[in-house]
């Protein structure tokens, strides 16, 4: 920030510049889901088939990613205060057109640029948060930050189906409208005069090139995987290739660039190295069991999206109550035992759930989900001020975009490895379990006699009980290895060095 002394905000000021702050990060996050459900509806408006209507989702993704490791080098450019209002009122301009589109590919348009403008917006919200707030309140600020990302990926898929079920698909855009408008103003008019010091810096074209494809084809791979069977898939085998000759020039390039695009020195903190690992693989592992478990509910178990989606929703509730509570007296609490206890109840809920059969109750899948939360309100936060702790402050949006952009990347990756997982593990265990279904078999002979007095087509419900029994398995099996991981994240965490939060200001290791 500019070396001149500012006045402190009052607390009615502080609160409405975090509200503002925290409103567009949460319309941010929540577009990353909001469409899922929506796809169908979106498709059939648009005359194209469910698989096309995809691209909705991951034109976002790409756009969004690809962007995002540029926010550090975009906010030195412009300043952090007018590249976040900007960005947020251009979210807004962008899901107006969205809703607007007549045709499918005028909306894939539209939503690449909605993601081209969105992606400072969530490294932005949270340095300028940590700027406006005392150094020993900043964990509060990155629990404000921590509550709406976490609440908004599991509203989207409710509030999407809402609103595609009662109004229109494209209203799910257009609620982004007065919400950006809102936000942009409010910061543009609170936080102009602590805007950042602007460095005219040159572009680095090549690294930016590199990024652009190598990312690109990083997540169309990701996002397509699945769907055109892996590295079965000529395209797939192209996209993968044309990923890892991208990165790897890209990396050796940032290296020796004088001005690069994305500031790998950033890995040179100890902590922010271990923070972001664990912040990655935590959240890939998070993201790709919360996937398949709504999932797992609806096609095996016969819940309705909605039903699924409360069951999943348990998640946020103590991560939205606790998180306050956390940020608060981070300052008092040693944070890698919080992060420890935050994944010793992932790796406990997550082996609960490993338990699951096709009986379970919707409470029974409500509880853990539950627990989980508790566990989020332990993980964002602590963690952040982890990787902060020795980064100075004029390089925290660089820190942060850099971070964000590889959370998601993991997160892309752990939704592309569990459900490859879950479909491979079904078929696995459909085949062990068919094995069983034989003329020799006295209980399958009992079983198919009981089906048959009963006048119900004995093969087809076999195979419906075994595809049931075979996915609840593989789904098992996810869960199962999810806690593993978090068991060794809990060793990783203790390798970051102390002290990560002072109540005085100090020099950062990591300065300009």
């Amino acid at each position: 920030m500019n070396s001149k002394k500012r006045k402190e905000f009052s607390a009615i000021e502080l609160t409405i510049a975090t509200l503002a702050l925290a409103l567009a990060t949460f319309m941010q996050v929540l577009d990353t889901t909001i469409a899922n459900v929506s796809i169908p509806a979106i498709s059939g408006n648009l005359g194209v088939t469910p698989n096309e209507g995809t691209w909705v989702i991951t034109a976002y993704a790409a756009a969004n990613a690809i962007f995002m490791p540029l926010t550090g080098w975009l906010a030195k450019r412009f300043g952090e205060v007018h590249l976040f209002a900007f960005s947020t009122f251009s979210f807004a301009m962008a899901s107006w057109l969205c809703g607007l589109s007549l045709n499918y590919n005028m909306l894939i348009f539209a939503r690449i640029l909605q993601g081209i403008v969105a992606a400072p917006m969530m490294a932005l919200s949270q340095s300028l948060l940590l700027a406006i707030y005392p150094k020993h309140k900043q964990g509060l600020a990155l629990a404000f930050w921590a509550m709406t990302a976490t609440i908004a990926p599991i509203v989207g898929p409710l509030l999407g189906g809402y609103i595609t079920d009662n109004f229109s698909w494209s209203w799910i855009f257009y609620i982004n409208i007065p919400v950006g408008i809102l936000s942009s103003v409010v910061v543009i008019t609170m936080l102009k005069e602590r805007e950042t010091k602007i460095l005219k810096l040159p572009i680095d074209y090549i690294g930016l090139a590199l990024l652009i494809i190598g990312v690109g084809a990083l997540q169309i791979m990701l996002d397509k995987g699945n769907d055109l069977d892996w590295f079965n898939s000529n395209t797939i085998v192209i996209l993968a290739v044309i990923a890892i000759i991208a990165l790897s020039i890209f990396i050796v390039w940032e290296i020796f660039e004088e001005h690069p695009v994305v500031d790998l020195t950033l890995f040179k903190s100890r902590n922010y190295t271990i923070g972001t690992i664990a912040i990655t693989l935590g959240y890939s592992v998070f993201l790709g069991g919360g996937v398949i478990f709504p999932l797992w509910l609806q096609t095996q178990l016969g819940y309705s999206a909605f039903w699924a989606g409360f069951a999943s929703a348990g998640v946020g509730i103590f991560a939205f109550l606790l998180s306050p509570v956390i940020g608060g007296n981070m300052h008092r609490l040693n944070l890698r035992v919080l992060v420890s206890i935050s994944f010793l109840i992932f790796a406990a809920t997550y082996y609960a759930m490993a338990q699951f059969t096709v009986n379970i109750s919707l409470l029974d899948a409500f509880l853990p989900r539950l627990l989980m939360g508790a566990g989020m309100a332990m993980f964002f936060v602590p963690l952040t001020s982890i990787i902060i702790s020795e980064i100075a402050v004029s390089r925290v949006a660089s820190a942060m975009g850099l971070v964000n952009f590889l959370r998601i990347i993991g997160g892309s990756f752990g939704t592309s490895i569990a459900t490859t997982a879950w479909a491979r593990g079904s078929d696995i265990h459909h085949a062990i379990y068919s094995e069983h279904i034989t003329k020799f078999s006295h209980t399958a002979l009992q079983f198919i006699n009981r089906l048959k007095e009963a006048n119900i087509p004995s093969l087809p419900m076999i195979n419906h009980i075994i595809n049931q029994q075979a996915s609840t398995r593989a789904n098992d099996d996810i869960l199962l290895v999810s806690s593993y991981i978090c068991i060794a994240l809990i060793f990783l965490i203790w390798f970051a060095k102390p002290p990560f939060i002072s109540k005085k200001e100090k020099a950062p290791v990591l300065e300009d």
